[in-house]
């Protein structure tokens, strides 16, 4: 048997900028280890400091070569930056299917880079399952910005405004994602509009198709009380056009501090988290129940007209509470 690893050795070497450290401690949020509790623990009086950015976006728009370029430009100001790269699960190991993204090797000798690969395992929304804690884990280990790039899923990519700060939505011209960027609710999680690959035909149009879409929304130019999503343009791949990136993430930064909008975000991911982890508390309470109140026995009573749905769920809920 492995030997038990002291969570908060593990957080006090996370801490000191240790890369193992950090990675053996996202292992154990990934695999749901029985110590996770006791890595939450201790690593919540050191969370809340870094800026937390999410990138999403469809498929084939550059989402991780846009990373690589913000990671650089990070960099070059002093900046400590983790990324969580959420890839789609391998259909027979569950892992991530990418791994560490090829496009960002290049800061794989940075000390002052973090970078993991997470599998979605089948959660939909563009997000892991454990990506709270990984990100938890990345804050205490002193990162000033995450960077959380999703993996594209088209409309239902909408989790990580639950997580960041500042989201970032990455669109390419010749995609048609002016009009996929209304049906996917994507105008209304935006606090940053990038039009990557901007030296393509069509890139000019792709920004008035925004500019258009967002003038028809309830946003008031000029209120200091609204933020208004900026649109830019970049060529990722010669890093054009990145540093005007930055500066919005400063501007937005700026922005939520002095309205408070960053702490009523951040609320609302913790009332999430909170959620998330009682439901899955509920579903692995399930499997203990046993006697007339399982919930195939509720199942059949209901299907045999013995007993309505919401009757059969207070029996359930009665017999999965402590006590």
């Amino acid at each position: 048997m492995a030997p038990q690893l002291d969570p908060g050795d593990l957080v006090a070497r996370a801490r000191r900028g240790e890369p193992r450290a950090v990675a053996r401690l996202i292992s154990l949020v990934e695999n749901a280890s029985p110590q996770l509790r006791d890595v939450a623990a201790a690593l919540a009086p050191h969370t809340g400091r870094a800026h937390v950015v999410g990138l999403t976006g469809s498929p084939g728009v550059g989402k991780s070569t846009s990373t690589s370029a913000l990671v650089t430009a990070l960099r070059r100001q002093g900046k400590r930056v983790g990324v969580l790269a959420v890839d789609p699960s391998s259909p027979f190991s569950g892992g991530a299917l990418l791994g560490d993204r090829v496009r960002m090797q290049e800061h794989a000798t940075d000390d002052g880079v973090f970078i993991r690969s997470m599998a979605t395992r089948g959660h939909l929304g563009g997000l892991a399952w454990s990506t709270p804690q990984a990100l938890r884990v990345l804050d205490a280990a002193g990162c000033d910005v995450v960077l959380i790039e999703t993996v594209g899923v088209g409309q239902s990519e909408v989790d990580v405004v639950s997580l960041a700060d500042t989201t970032i939505v990455l669109l390419a011209p010749g995609m048609g994602d002016g009009v996929q960027a209304a049906k996917a609710g994507i105008l209304e999680i935006a606090d940053i509009f990038v039009v990557n690959k901007a030296d393509r035909d069509g890139a000019d149009q792709t920004v008035r198709d925004l500019k258009y879409m967002i003038s028809l929304g309830d946003r008031t130019a000029g209120d200091a009380a609204t933020w208004t999503p900026p649109i830019l343009k970049t060529v990722a791949a010669r890093a054009e056009g990145v540093d005007d990136v930055v500066a919005a993430l400063d501007g937005h930064r700026d922005w939520i501090d002095r309205t408070g909008e960053r702490e009523r975000r951040r609320l609302r991911r913790a009332e999430s988290e909170i959620q998330a982890i009682t439901l899955e508390q509920v579903r692995s309470r399930l499997g203990d129940v046993s006697g007339a109140a399982t919930l195939p026995a509720l199942a059949k009573r209901v299907v045999a007209g013995e007993l309505d749905p919401y009757r059969a769920a207070d029996e359930l809920l009665t017999a999965i509470s402590p006590g």
